[in-house]
């Protein structure tokens, strides 16, 4: 592994990190640097449809509109244009509050460097409840998210990348997501890149409940206003709570799609455009130092310079210290065991 320096060289990553975590349950599937992702198979699904494959610019081929992410996605919109009108000082901290919990800890955290690529090793109740609190984030499931960013890291920049800024900025960062394989291929897609996840009953489970705990937060935050106060605080609770910080965590992490492959800086030479931008690491929890990531994909860090801060990483050193968190992958530790 190339040294972490503070000076501004970029530097070739020459050795991959050897110890990577297992789980019992379900072995994740996680990148290996400069090199594609092999993602696990059965027997069943050894090959996807050309469909699957044949992703070309601005769409997929023979794809159809994904109706319920624009359904979703606009409704959203729309709810948070109330916000100008219905602000308060409790919608703006339930705001903040969740941006963070779904955001980094659901997202950044559990989603992408747990479920994707297997940075570190915990418990089973930790792993779900992680995955739940992701899907309150309104990105969809696990098992689609996670596959779609496996998919990602073995095709970054390529023809088969689902959101890369050289098919258009807009597309990487929101007009992807209105596109869906036919279900069989889309089946096919999800057992070939995160055929972990796709076996597991819990995930899933979980997965199924995306939209009821989404209608049951916002009946909770509306339904908890107006008792405690009135209907106005209710409101308020909803719009703010739900639609706006909805939206800003949707485009916190659009903008490591788009932003992050288009404008910054590289540590590393890497076969994409990923690049390491200051301002999406701020209101993404770390996740904005991409070309560190895409480099050393596994790595729990993605701050590898000194002023590289990673709040999202600061969560799993919590994690590991009170015994949540442990085969943490770090570039400055490749093997750590589990806590006695």
């Amino acid at each position: 592994m190339a040294s972490v320096t503070g000076d501004s060289q970029v530097t070739t990553p020459d050795e991959e990190i050897t110890e990577r975590p297992t789980d019992d349950s379900a072995q994740a599937v996680v990148a290996t640097p400069e090199t594609e992702l092999e993602p696990q198979t059965s027997d069943d699904t050894e090959q996807e449809t050309a469909v699957v494959e044949r992703h070309h610019r601005r769409h997929y081929v023979g794809a159809e509109y994904n109706w319920m992410a624009i359904i979703w996605i606009s409704l959203i919109h729309i709810g948070m244009l109330a916000a100008p009108f219905t602000f308060s000082w409790a919608g703006l901290g339930m705001l903040l509050f969740f941006h963070w919990l779904n955001g980094s800890i659901g997202i950044c955290l559990g989603f992408h460097r747990l479920l994707t690529h297997g940075s570190f090793k915990t418990s089973s109740f930790v792993r779900y409840t992680l995955a739940f609190i992701g899907g309150l984030a309104g990105e969809g499931g696990a098992i689609d998210w996670v596959a779609n960013h496996r998919k990602h890291h073995a095709h970054s920049d390529k023809d088969d990348d689902p959101h890369s800024p050289r098919d258009g900025a807009w597309w990487s960062h929101v007009f992807w997501l209105a596109y869906q394989l036919p279900s069989k291929e889309h089946q096919a897609h999800l057992k070939r890149w995160a055929p972990d996840l796709y076996k597991d009953n819990g995930m899933r489970w979980i997965n199924a409940l995306f939209l009821p705990t989404h209608l049951a937060l916002g009946a909770t935050a509306l339904g908890i206003g107006w008792y405690l106060v009135d209907w106005k605080l209710g409101l308020s609770l909803l719009v703010w709570g739900v639609f706006l910080r909805l939206v800003l965590v949707l485009h916190t992490t659009w903008f490591v799609n788009s932003a992050s492959h288009l404008w910054g800086y590289t540590n590393y030479n890497t076969s994409d455009d990923s690049k390491n931008l200051w301002w999406v690491a701020v209101i993404a929890y770390g996740e904005g130092w991409h070309n560190n990531h895409h480099a050393y994909p596994s790595m729990a860090n993605h701050g590898h310079k000194w002023w590289e801060f990673d709040t999202t990483f600061w969560v799993i050193r919590i994690m590991k210290m009170t015994g949540l968190a442990w085969h943490v992958v770090d570039y400055k530790n490749r093997q750590e065991s589990k806590p006695q």
